[in-house]
């Protein structure tokens, strides 16, 4: 079979590992004896599931008759219909005259597959031997051959695992070809390929992504997860053809490959609320729908640990938002639950609950204007448009015209659209954006503006995130005239030394950074959120990330051009603090001439090019950005500072995003600096606050500036502790205030 280059580059986020999480359930009702009442609720669930379960003919995984029936139509009616109708044909038709050999072993870790030296993905290039490639890196070019001696540079291996995934993929199109089009070429040669996997899988050696005989590692791929992405197309398309098989193929199938994989491979691996378990379930709850077996399916769904429901119930916050607080596990998790919601809808069984269509919702809610997610914790920016084809699934069960807002960027030639989209969309008006807080997520976003190009900035104070989170408590990403101006690094493959020495350090992003060490995993909260005197505001406190050190933030959106910022910081001694922003573009113009030597510390050694310089007066910092916008950082010194300006690490070694650095020794301080979009420099000056008996207020405890705007000035002053304050205005009139954060416009 000729290897599906692009399929590889679609698994790159298939293939991730980390560690499970359990929870507890917590009952708010009956709390005397709350294990009792939780199991009472659990058989009651089991047993609903159990009793309205159905086993209707082949097909009921990926569809039924009547959804067959009205692809036809969809194909009769409608060019994209038509367009991905041929698609599938191609694919069908080029696998028609090829031979199935199956590679010799299973794959490797999809994270091994990537650029020692620069950290850039690999790509497989010419083939030179037997199941041997040459794998070049994609940003410096370098060739590399696979050595098996070690995991990590089984390059060969990784090419393998799309190898495997290319053949499930055709299965499924192969039993799509034939349930549409009624040929039995397609079917003969999706059994072929079904039952070569049901005489070969015994045989692949189970390993882990380190090479291990061990549980937690697959036969067809490293991992269990690999495992369960695998077969999940090998389900629907041995659903769809089905009714061509002989009754010895189906238990050949069945016993040479269904139930070992989920019964050996799958299921002995344990692990509580995450992706990769969303993706065990839907696995062994499709061979459960396709055998008619009971007990895979009540696994599948209503494991009390790990089920469906227990992962609705625990993983989807309030708001929306997967709980491991990166948008590219929030995606991947929701591709992992489709298949099993269909399948059990078409078995009798409704999945399709509100925290299902929560995760649906949120990143419709937290998207930046132009629909991207930012790139926090392990994922790189998320792309709400780059998902369309899932809201065609959503929109068909949910009803929600809130999703026709994504499905108009699309042009409907998708996998999803084809076997569920509507005939026709209702047409939706412009969305209003304003700025919200999500306290369960642990999200503040400021926006103002029109369109694409309007100003957004989320704050970042919520839960780490388990295993894929990052120590970057009150870290922000800003994105403004089309362009993400402040950035988060997002992550790097897995295997690479750079994922944990830069991506998952503090430096490397937009927060506070105490003697040169990396935050410890903490959740803040936030302290204040509003709107006043056409000033969009948030507070928060990063909670416990350094001993006996306390951080607060205060961002004030106070024009569409222009952030003022507020980092206050208190320890009872004293501590080398460097607060760090990330702005994409170019240094523009030079920043200093004398260079800066950085500490080897995690994080810092990534760091290229830095100068310094020790300021005293405010000072200013210009980027250039690649869309040649201009970007203005200002800072304002409360006492010396040393301004260092170095650049990062982007998506990888050789893609350098400037950094500004500004680096203090003291006990307690307050940076106050601005970001100013496209316009001058802005005028900020800092202002005297009081307690009520006359006495001077540091900093660090409360702060305030006064902004010229283009119509009057504005009064911004951070005082987290609530205080009563006085602030001696330019005018000499004194305002007193005792808010957390305190707005008011100026004549």
């Amino acid at each position: 079979m000729k290897r599906v280059v692009a399929l590889v580059g679609l698994l790159s986020l298939a293939l991730l590992f980390s560690c499970g999480r359990s929870q507890a359930i917590k009952s708010e009702s009956n709390k005397s004896n709350p294990s009792e009442r939780e199991s009472s609720v659990k058989e009651e669930r089991t047993k609903s599931t159990m009793s309205t379960i159905e086993f209707p003919d082949h097909p009921r995984l990926l569809l039924n008759a009547r959804e067959i029936e009205l692809i036809k139509e969809r194909i009769a009616k409608h060019d994209w219909a038509r367009a991905y109708w041929k698609q599938v044909q191609e694919r069908a038709d080029t696998v028609l005259e090829q031979s199935v050999v199956l590679p010799p072993r299973g794959g490797n870790w999809w994270h091994w597959y990537a650029c020692p030296e620069h950290g850039g993905r690999l790509r497989t290039g010419k083939r030179i031997g037997d199941w041997e490639w040459e794998h070049t890196c994609s940003v410096g070019g370098e060739v590399f051959r696979g050595d098996t001696s070690a995991p990590k540079t089984d390059y060969d291996g990784c090419t393998l695992q799309g190898e495997h995934d290319g053949w499930s993929k055709v299965v499924l199109d192969l039993g799509l070809a034939y349930a549409i089009s009624g040929r039995k070429d397609y079917a003969n040669k999706a059994r072929e390929i079904l039952l070569a996997y049901a005489d070969r899988y015994s045989t692949y050696p189970l390993h882990t992504i380190y090479g291990e005989d061990k549980i937690g590692g697959g036969r067809i791929g490293a991992q269990t997860l690999d495992e369960s992405v695998w077969l999940i197309p090998v389900c629907q398309g041995a659903d769809l053809v089905w009714d061509t098989l002989t009754e010895e193929d189906r238990k050949h199938l069945a016993e040479g490959l269904l139930l070992p994989a989920v019964t050996e491979v799958i299921l002995p691996h344990k692990l509580g609320i995450h992706n990769i378990q969303c993706w065990k379930n839907s696995a062994v709850g499709l061979v459960g729908f396709l055998l008619g077996d009971r007990k895979l399916v009540q696994n599948a769904i209503e494991n009390p640990e790990r089920g469906f429901r227990q992962q609705m119930a625990k993983g989807v916050l309030p708001d929306g938002l997967w709980w491991e607080g990166a948008w590219g596990y929030h995606f991947y998790t929701m591709m992992s639950l489709w298949s099993l919601t269909e399948a059990a809808r078409n078995c009798g069984i409704d999945l399709y609950e509100p925290a299902f269509k929560r995760m649906y919702d949120g990143p419709i809610r937290f998207a930046m204007p132009n629909l991207l997610l930012p790139a926090f914790n392990d994922s790189g920016t998320a792309s709400v448009k780059g998902s369309a084809s899932h809201y065609e699934l959503a929109f068909r069960r949910f009803r929600d015209p809130e999703y026709c807002a994504v499905l108009e960027t699309s042009n409907r030639i998708t996998d999803k659209a084809f076997l569920y989209g509507e005939m026709s969309l209702p047409s939706t008006g412009a969305r209003q954006r304003e700025s919200v807080n999500y306290p369960e997520s642990g999200y503040a976003i400021l926006q103002r503006g029109q369109g694409e190009g309007a100003t957004w900035l989320c704050l970042k104070y919520g839960p780490h995130g388990g295993g894929h989170g990052h120590p970057d408590k009150l870290s922000f990403v800003l994105c403004s005239k089309g362009e993400i101006l402040g950035v988060d690094p997002g992550t790097a493959a897995y295997g690479l030394p750079i994922q944990n020495g830069w991506y998952k350090t503090s430096i490397a992003h937009n927060t506070l950074v105490v003697d040169g060490n990396s935050q410890a995993p903490a959740q803040g909260k936030c302290l204040a959120f509003g709107t006043e005197s056409g000033v969009d505001y948030a507070q928060a406190e990063a909670g416990a990330i350094y001993d006996g050190v306390k951080f607060h933030r205060t961002v004030a959106l106070v024009e569409e051009d222009l952030l003022v910022f507020l980092d206050q910081v208190e320890s009872a001694t004293e501590h080398t603090y460097d607060l760090a922003y990330h702005q994409s573009g170019a240094w523009a113009g030079t920043v200093s001439d004398q260079p800066f030597i950085l500490e080897e510390k995690p994080g810092y050694a990534y760091l290229q090019d830095a100068v310094v310089r020790r300021v005293s007066e405010p000072a200013f910092l210009k980027v250039e950005t690649r869309g040649k916008l201009s970007v203005n950082i200002g800072f304002l010194p409360e006492q010396p500072t040393e301004v260092i300006t170095a650049t990062g690490v982007g998506a990888h070694l050789n893609d350098r995003v400037p950094v500004a650095i500004f680096r203090r020794r003291a006990s307690n301080t307050c940076f106050v600096w601005t970001v100013a979009i496209g316009r001058d420099e802005p005028s900020v000056r800092l202002l005297r606050t009081e307690d009520l008996e006359g006495n001077a207020v540091p900093g660090h405890v409360a702060a305030a500036v006064v902004v010229k705007r283009e119509q009057g000035s504005l009064l911004v002053v951070a005082n987290p502790s609530k205080d009563y304050l006085i602030v001696t205005l330019p005018d000499g009139t004194r305002q007193r205030m005792d808010q957390s954060v305190f707005v008011r416009a100026l004549q």
